[in-house]
C-alpha cells in the first residue's frame, strides 16, 4: 500500500485525537464560513424560512426538511468558498479556468437555494389549500 502524504494539520493522528482534531478543524471551518456575507444571508433566509413555517402552522416534518436543506447548503456553501480560495490562490488574474470554476460552485449554491425556496413554496401552497398532499 502506498503512503500517504501527511501535512502539519494533524495527520497521522489516530483514535479519540483524530476525533478531536476533526472537530477543531470543522470548527475552523465554520468560523472561516461565518465570516462570509453570503452565509450570512443564507443564514437569515433560513430564519425567514422558519418564520414562515411558524406562519404556516407547519408540522414538525417540515421543520425538518427546511433545517436538513439548510444543512445542506451551508455543506455546498463551505464548498464554493473552499474553491474560490483555492482559485484565487492559483489563478490570481483573470482567467477562463477561475470563472468557470467559480460559476460553477454558484450554481451548485444557487441549486440549493431553489431547493429550499421550492419547499417552502410547497408548504405554503399546502397550508392555502393550492395542492394536497
Amino acid at each position: 500500500m502506498a503512503n500517504r502524504p501527511t501535512n502539519d494539520f494533524g495527520g497521522g493522528k489516530t483514535g479519540i485525537a483524530h476525533l478531536f482534531a476533526a472537530g477543531r478543524y470543522s470548527l475552523a471551518g465554520a468560523r472561516v464560513l461565518a465570516n462570509e456575507s453570503a452565509a450570512r444571508h443564507e443564514l437569515l433566509a433560513f430564519a425567514a424560512g422558519l418564520a414562515v413555517l411558524r406562519l404556516c402552522g407547519a408540522h414538525f416534518a417540515d421543520y425538518l426538511v427546511l433545517s436538513i436543506l439548510f444543512l445542506i447548503l451551508m455543506g455546498v456553501e463551505a464548498l464554493n468558498t473552499s474553491i474560490e480560495h483555492i482559485v484565487d490562490e492559483v489563478s490570481p488574474g483573470k482567467s477562463e479556468f477561475a470563472r468557470k470554476a467559480k460559476d460553477l460552485g454558484s450554481l451548485a449554491v444557487f441549486v440549493n437555494l431553489c431547493a429550499g425556496g421550492a419547499y417552502l413554496l410547497a408548504v405554503v401552497a399546502r397550508t392555502f389549500g393550492w395542492v394536497e398532499w
